[in-house]
């Protein structure tokens, strides 16, 4: 057990699945008190028994920011403060340019971004006036440069992206760690949809471990499985010309 996370106070928003569940396993592995947040109620009932320390149940849909607010103001109630906020929180739909839907993109920046957006508000004020804390964001590298099929989903994670930058920049300074997290494919619901490869697929168990020995450390990004993102983030430095033709090449589309 990692003394880095004992007695940590943890809000995971996005937790009752996929990658946040198993996120919230771990560090419940490793002696640090968790508050689950996300839509289903029940969903984070089931993940709570399975957890060996007692967690704080908090439902808030990321989408209405009353509820988040709803959640940390009882996170403050029972804890006093909090040490992390791990956004996990995320909705895709694989979409080509020719199907552009503006409802479907707004729901996708609104759950992606704005919600993040909207739970960093919340805390801010708090780890400012304690001089320290941790905020983390999941994005994807489907936001580092356009792909394929990520008509909503990839505009939406290169905001959130874009966000933990500028927080980065402001925070460091002022005690909280920022950090952003681009993962590669991960075996969740959101990805059991697609109908392409997904090259270098992993677990959410192999995800967490990644998330949580990148949390501890000092980088700004935590990005994995590294044979498969390090080729992704090359493609930020290719020309257009040259990216566009490559892209084409390997997805065949």
């Amino acid at each position: 057990m990692s003394s880095y996370w004992q007695g940590k106070r943890c809000w995971l928003i996005g937790a009752s699945t996929g990658i946040g569940a198993a996120c919230a396993k771990a560090l419940d592995d490793q002696g640090a008190k968790i508050a689950l947040t996300a839509r289903n109620p029940d969903k984070l009932e089931q993940l709570a028994s399975q957890l060996g320390n007692e967690p704080l149940i908090c439902p808030a849909d990321v989408t209405q920011t009353e509820q988040l607010q709803k959640a940390y103001t009882v996170i403050k109630q029972h804890w006093g403060g909090l040490d992390l906020l791990l956004f996990l929180a995320g909705t895709y739909q694989a979409a080509r340019s020719w199907d552009l839907d503006p409802t479907l993109a707004r729901q996708a920046m609104t759950t992606n971004y704005l919600g993040a957006v909207d739970a960093v508000h919340a805390v801010l004020g708090d780890l400012l006036t304690a001089g320290q804390g941790q905020i983390v964001l999941t994005s994807s590298v489907a936001g580092l440069r356009g792909l394929p099929q990520s008509l909503y989903y990839g505009p939406s994670k290169a905001a959130l992206t874009h966000l933990a930058e500028v927080l980065h920049l402001d925070l460091e300074d002022k005690g909280i760690k920022v950090q952003v997290i681009h993962p590669g494919f991960v075996a969740t619901p959101l990805t059991a949809h697609n109908d392409f490869p997904m090259p270098n697929l992993i677990s959410p168990e192999q995800a967490a471990r990644e998330i949580l020995r990148g949390m501890q450390g000092n980088h700004f990004e935590i990005h994995f499985p590294r044979a498969f993102t390090r080729k992704l983030k090359l493609l930020r430095c290719l020309p257009y010309r040259w990216y566009f033709s490559l892209v084409h090449r390997s997805t065949g589309l």
